[in-house]
Parts: C-alpha cells; structure tokens; sequence
C-alpha cells in the first residue's frame, strides 16, 4: 500500500499581534492576510468613493491649484528653455552684432564664416558613424548632387544679408525689411503654380506697403544726413542686396520644400550638410577674411570689471594686477558672444518647431523680431524716422495677420490635390 500523505506543516509566519495577555512571541500558524493599503483618492475624485472633503473651499481650491503645478512643472520647464533661448538667444544675438557692425561695417563675411564653422562643428554629432570609415558618416538620406544647389542658394543668401551693413543699412531696417520676406516667397510661389487665400494676399500686400514705406523714409533720412547723394546712393546698394537676397530665399525655401516632400524632413542632414559644404566657398574671400579678423583683434580691450580697493579690502592686490594684465578685445568678444547667441537661437527655434505648429512658431517669431528692433532703437539710441515706424509696425501687423491665416489648408498647387506639408 502507498503511504499515506502527510499534509505540509504550515509554515511559521510572523504576524503583528497587539494581544499582549498572550505569552507567545508573536507567532501564528494561521495562513497571513493579504495587506490592504487603502491609498486615499484624489480631491476631484472624492465625491465618486463616497468621502466627503470637509476642508473650507479655499483650502480645496488652493490644493488643486498646488498639485496642477506641481503636475505641469515639465511643460513650465520646457516651455520656459524654449522661450529663453528664442528671445534670450536671439535678442541677444541682435545685441552683439550691431556692436561690432556700430565699429566694423565690413565684417559681414567674417561673421558668416565664423558662424557656418561653428554650426558645422556642433552639428556633427548628429551625422557621425563609427561604422562608415574613412569619413564616419552616415548614409545621406538625400543625395549630395541635391544638397549642391541648396548650399549655394543658403552661401549666396547669407553672405548677401550681412554684406548689406557694408552699405548704411542699419540693424532696425534690416530687421524691416527681412521680415517682409513672404513678398518674395508669395510671388515665388505665385510662379511654381501655388494657390494663396484672400487673407494671405491682403497680409502680403501690407507687407509690401510696409516694406515700401520704411524703405523710402529711411532713404530720405539717409539722404538729408549723409554727404550729397553718395549716402542715398549706397543705401540704395544696399537695398537691392537685400531684395536679391530675399528672393533667392524665396527660391531655397521652394527648393527645400520639394526635396522634403520627395526624401522627408532631414533638417538636420541639411544643416549640416549646408555649412560644411559651404566652408570651402569662402576662400576667394579668404584675404578679406584676415583683414576684418585682425581690425577685430586690434579693437579696444574689454573693460573688466575690477572693484575699488576701499570696496573690497580682502581682494588681493596680486590678483587685482593679474586682471588688469588681461586683455580681450571687444570685438572678438561680441564676435564669439554673436556665435554663441547665434546657436541658443537656432536650437530654440528647432525647439518649438518639434513641440507646436508651425502658426504658433511665426507668431513667436513676429514677436521677437519686434523685440529685437524695440532693443535696438533702446540700447543704441537709433532714431528712425516717423515714417519708418509706421513701415515697421505695418509690416508686423501684416505677419500677424498672415500667420492667422495658417489654420486653413496650406497652399496647394493647381491642379493638384492640396497635400499636408
């Protein structure tokens, strides 16, 4: 016969036990219960378990109020670095360069050439492939050949722009004029066979008139300051770089828009790709280039702020000395705080781009370049004309109106089916 089967022991658990009359240690050979932790509900969330909040109403509302803080403290965060590198980084931006634009007008390519190697060096990370020698890059989504024609339009664009200041156009107008980009870009488009609304139209026609009458004041103003007419003259220079400018940006953002519908969005291939491309482009101005870096390094040194003796007695007069002996040139200082400024610009533009829609980017857009020119006329005392203002404040108003157009459908092209873009 098989033996029988002895039932398992029940196995000795240690349970709490509050009856102190007992003489055991605690012991019991009874199976534990399951612990129960009743967690206690939410305060919106009250009502539906039955439990009735006694507090007064400000104390429930304050409650509220202190947890959806706390619980929205991330997008606070987000929200604030992505609005600190746009209006820091690019009111910033706009700060350092008319400070060396205020002492040095030609040094327009010098400031191209620094920022194309700058972005070209911080944006390698993104393409590198420890798999892909000798180069150790990665596959290009989008062929080389295709890149060509964009990095020449974005050299010849850039360069263009800040050579402008060599022709008394100053850092107010040129914000002016360069936010009536959509001109351009709208009779591009016009050309390519894109359809634009009535509200579109009428925004761009603003922009024109704005455009216009900012332009004429300040060329009349040029006029009656500078010396006969060789001031209106080079301001006149100025204005058609400018306008060549513009419409080859017309034609690189149309450009840039075909070849992201055909391999997708790789930005970060064609930034890249557009400033490294583009280095070797500047060695014909590579003299040029020597002689704006040296007027930039013999520039009056940076006044550092050292304090007074009586002030700080417990300074040390060695390390006082040790201050006075540094020399950095100013202008290589706004240069390298333009670069940097430069770069927070363009990471918080990339930021808010990935994060909202493409309405709210131009919105934020409008509003720091108005900032940017409100700092201008501040901190540099530029007094523009009665005229110029009212050409600015069109010309904002115009892009404030042609963005709120951005909730309907975007232009499509005739005869076909509008896309998303």
């Amino acid at each position: 016969m098989a033996a029988r089967r002895r039932p398992a022991p029940h196995k000795l658990q240690q349970t709490p036990s509050n009856n102190k009359d007992r003489g055991d240690k605690g012991f019991s050979l009874s199976a534990p219960s399951p612990r129960v932790i009743n967690a206690a509900p939410s305060l919106e969330k009250a009502e539906m378990y039955g439990i009735d909040d006694n507090r007064p109403v400000f104390s429930r509302a304050m409650a509220l109020a202190g947890r959806m803080f706390i619980e929205t403290i991330p997008q606070w965060l987000a929200v604030g670095a992505m609005l600190s590198l746009i209006f820091g980084g690019c009111c910033s931006n706009v700060f350092a360069l008319e400070s060396i634009i205020k002492v040095e007008p030609d040094s327009g390519f010098l400031l191209t050439f620094v920022q194309f190697i700058f972005v070209a060096i911080t944006s390698l990370p993104s393409q590198l492939d420890s798999r892909r020698p000798p180069f150790y890059l990665k596959s290009n989504r989008v062929p080389i050949r295709r890149w060509l024609v964009n990095i020449v339009l974005f050299f010849a664009i850039n360069v263009l722009n800040n050579h402008a200041f060599s022709y008394d156009i100053s850092v107010p107008v040129h914000i002016i004029l360069r936010s009536g980009g959509s001109i351009t870009t709208m009779l591009a488009g016009s050309l390519y066979g894109k359809r634009y609304s009535r509200i579109q139209v009428t925004a761009v026609l603003l922009l024109t008139v704005g455009v216009i009458t900012a332009a004429w004041s300040d060329s009349q103003t040029k006029g009656t300051t500078s010396s006969g007419s060789a001031g209106a003259t080079s301001f006149v220079t100025g204005l058609t770089i400018l306008f060549v400018a513009q419409v080859l940006s017309a034609i690189m953002g149309l450009y840039t828009e075909e070849t992201y519908r055909m391999y997708g969005p790789q930005w970060k291939e064609n930034m890249f790709y557009s400033h490294l491309l583009s280095i070797p482009l500047f060695l014909p101005f590579l003299p040029s280039l020597i002689r704006q870096f040296m007027k930039l390094a013999n520039s009056p040194p940076l006044s550092l702020p050292i304090p007074p003796p009586e002030d700080y007695p417990n300074f040390s007069p060695s390390l006082q000395r040790l201050v006075e002996k540094i020399h950095i040139p100013s202008q290589l200082f706004y240069l390298t705080l333009n670069v940097l400024t430069q770069y927070a610009c363009i990471r918080g533009v990339n930021l808010l781009a990935a994060a909202s829609s493409a309405l709210t980017v131009t919105i934020v857009l409008n509003i720091r370049k108005l900032i940017s020119l409100l700092l201008s006329i501040w901190l540099f005392g530029n007094r523009l004309a009665f005229g110029t203002l009212i050409g600015a404040c069109i010309v904002f108003f115009a892009g404030g109106l042609y963005s709120l157009d951005g909730k309907r459908k975007p232009p499509s092209r005739r005869g076909t089916a509008p896309t998303k873009s």
